[in-house]
């Protein structure tokens, strides 16, 4: 359907009202999804012609790849119950290896073992990699005899553990572990947010090691009482791509009589009689029992502008990280032996163009099945305050990428194919307070009947939390909705 059609959905299956999903990301899928499980009639609209957000699927050289986020956190249920509920549950694959590494004062490194996001509880494997220098070793001793570094309501990842270990733990170990998952900078993400156990360890523990060696200590017991076939791997892939979620998603949604209008931007949303009124650029306005917002900061601060003013007011301040990620790939014959574990991580501090690489033909079992003569990779450049490169051509981008690769691991051939895409807006940060403005903005939309907001904004930008957000929106929402005549367009 598109933004012209007017016509609805049947009812769902318990006839309790009808629902409108503004977005078509994974979040808003996902509310969708669980919307109708509730008996809720459901109509998602997504402005662009493409739903699932930053889940892109695509190809390169005839082999299906990952053109967004490749991978999704399994120790969190909720991606991999969502995979499972649409069908995708046999297409589940962890990682054929997670053997990564930090290239990182001219060499490649071995990723230290025993840390918490970069920070360090046991210091042998540290001390052995190579990845800092005997100075900067040396001052994480200092650790134990420093006074308590206090961290009131929240503090700076970089900064609190630059107090504690020194900048080399955080610009060689936590920046590019931290900046993998945000795009960020480790000195302004929030530890309370994005690293919750290392706050509460901070405020518990005088020492940061003795901290981080008791989150390691409680986790390896919980794993003990649980059994090890209870803990699986960390990471979990889907064959043929994680972009393939959302479109397993959409079917089902489709299934239970769920309506999808790609093509559908929304211009404004307002109060009325009967509910609210959404209403559409090119089509007639539609009118809904409840609505839930899965769109970015900036679309929603503009639909909450009239209806929720301190809301939008709170959403104006939210940064995003924009990132490009290029794809490459190369005849299997002319990296197989240069190329091995999952790929590596590059600290910003080394200058580098790229942040990171992804071996992705060895990650994933299932790309090098699809064409065992191709090897598939990708860069990654571009993350929060650090985007110049982005505005550049297509083939500087690979030119940049084919460069680093050829001083880390020695790759010098072309590769047969290369593509380019870019994340503008891809990830919203998390700075210190960012906790705090998350409940302002849904302490300010709860206030309004029948409309919950969802989305990476929330409760993480990992794909588990982006679905975690769009349960809690919409179970919120099941709960307003009650039986009886449905308004309709």
């Amino acid at each position: 359907m598109n933004a012209a059609d007017t016509t609805t959905a049947a009812h769902g299956p318990g006839g309790i009202g009808h629902a409108v999903v503004i977005g078509g990301g994974i979040s808003g899928l996902a509310a969708a999804h669980r919307l109708l499980d509730g008996g809720a009639r459901v109509t998602l609209l997504e402005a662009s012609s493409r739903l699932g957000g930053k889940l892109r699927a695509g190809e390169i050289a005839g082999v299906p790849v990952d053109l967004g986020a490749e991978s999704m956190l399994a120790r969190r249920p909720e991606a991999v119950e969502l995979a499972r509920a649409v069908g995708l549950g046999e297409r589940l694959q962890p990682p054929a290896t997670a053997t990564a590494s930090l290239w990182t004062r001219d060499a490649l490194r071995p990723m230290p073992t025993g840390h918490v996001m970069g920070v360090p509880g046991d210091l042998g494997p540290l001390a052995a990699s190579g990845v800092l220098s005997p100075e900067g070793l040396a001052r994480i001793a200092e650790d134990a005899r420093l006074p308590r570094t206090e961290v009131g309501e929240d503090v700076a990842v970089g900064e609190y553990v630059a107090r504690r270990l020194g900048r080399e733990v955080v610009d060689r170990l936590v920046e590019p572990l931290l900046g993998g998952v945000y795009a960020g900078d480790a000195y302004q993400i929030s530890m309370r947010a994005a690293v919750p156990q290392l706050f509460e360890a901070a405020r518990t523990h005088r020492s940061l090691l003795d901290g981080v060696r008791d989150i390691q200590a409680r986790s390896a017991a919980a794993a003990h009482q649980i059994g090890p076939t209870a803990t699986g791997p960390v990471f979990m892939g889907i064959d043929g791509g994680v972009g393939t979620l959302p479109g397993a998603v959409a079917e089902a949604v489709r299934a239970k009589g769920g309506e999808i209008r790609t093509g559908a931007p929304v211009t404004e949303v307002r109060r009325c009689s009967d509910g609210w009124r959404v209403v559409l650029d090119e089509a007639s306005p539609l009118t809904a029992d409840a609505v839930v917002l899965a769109t970015p900061a900036p679309a929603a601060a503009r639909l909450l502008a009239d209806v929720c003013r301190p809301a939008a007011a709170e959403l104006t301040t939210v940064e995003y990280a924009s990132m490009a990620l290029v794809t490459m790939a190369f005849r299997r014959s002319d990296v197989e032996r240069r190329l091995t574990g999952s790929g590596f991580l590059v600290p910003p501090v080394d200058g580098r163009k790229i942040k990171a690489s992804t071996f992705a033909a060895n990650k994933w079992g299932w790309l090098g099945a699809a064409d065992p003569d191709l090897f598939v990779l990708r860069t990654s450049l571009g993350r929060y305050g650090d985007e110049e490169d982005l505005a550049r051509e297509d083939a500087e981008l690979v030119a940049f990428s084919r460069a680093d690769l050829r001083d880390a691991v020695g790759l010098t051939a072309a590769p047969v194919a290369a593509e380019v895409t870019r994340w503008y807006g891809g990830l919203p940060q998390y700075p210190v307070g960012h906790l705090g403005r998350v409940a302002r903005i849904r302490e300010a939309v709860a206030q309004l009947p029948g409309f919950r907001v969802c989305g990476a904004l929330y409760e993480g930008v990992g794909i588990p939390a982006c679905i975690a957000s769009a349960r809690r929106a919409a179970d919120d929402i099941l709960g307003t909705l009650r039986p009886g005549p449905l308004a309709d367009e």
